[in-house]
């Protein structure tokens, strides 16, 4: 199969090419989070995979398709993750809970694919003129927190917030999350359960009634 007629739905990938893909994906995301994202070029990424630039040619059309799919799979892991966890709990008090240990929980364990996207973020990386991370995917990050604050105003286990209000508490939270993983890049032996204990613990302050 030539490079011009070879499928790019990944429903009409085979079994080699999506194991090929990933390989290639996995060593991007390796190193981008070490070298940064100056550094790794489809040279440095073909060495750490053992393959040549032109096995990644067949396989990604550029690099900004291999940031792309690195963007893409981050945000499907990060959902399989997160959204079970807490859709699991009964109590908008244990959601809020769990969302908070289950972000942290997920950066501590995927840390390589954080900082790499860490690192896309920080250079405003595009892919077709697009930001990988624009005001539309933050919208949709902050919805589950502001879902989970208005169930909990309604059962009448959090205070009252005004909509603003409640897109504060949203807001800091993300923040928060976001202020660990930068803090976790600095110092890679953070104590994260002591770091999550602190931080449920003042989410759980901010929000009771």
């Amino acid at each position: 199969m030539s490079k011009k007629n070879k499928p790019t739905n990944q429903n009409q990938l085979s079994f080699i090419e999506k194991a090929r893909r990933a390989q290639i994906v996995e060593c991007a995301i390796e190193t981008i989070a070490e070298l940064g994202y100056t550094q790794a070029s489809l040279g440095e990424i073909a060495k750490r995979a053992k393959i040549s630039k032109g096995v990644i040619s067949y396989h990604f059309a550029n690099k900004e398709e291999i940031l792309e799919q690195i963007a893409i799979e981050y945000y499907i892991a990060w959902q399989s993750y997160i959204a079970p966890r807490v859709e699991a709990q009964k109590s908008p008090k244990e959601m809020l809970r769990v969302y908070i240990e289950s972000n942290l929980a997920f950066v501590a364990e995927n840390r390589q694919h954080v900082f790499a996207v860490i690192q896309l973020v920080s250079k405003n990386i595009t892919v077709a003129g697009k930001l990988h991370f624009s005001a539309d995917h933050d919208e949709a990050v902050l919805v589950p927190i502001e879902n989970i604050l208005a169930l909990g105003v309604q059962e009448g286990l959090f205070r009252k917030f005004t909509k603003s209000s409640a897109r504060v508490i949203a807001l800091t939270i993300r923040n928060a999350i976001d202020g660990f993983t930068m803090e976790l890049m600095r110092k890679p032996h953070l104590d994260v359960q002591e770091y999550t204990r602190e931080l449920v613990a003042i989410f759980d302050i901010s929000t009771k009634k």
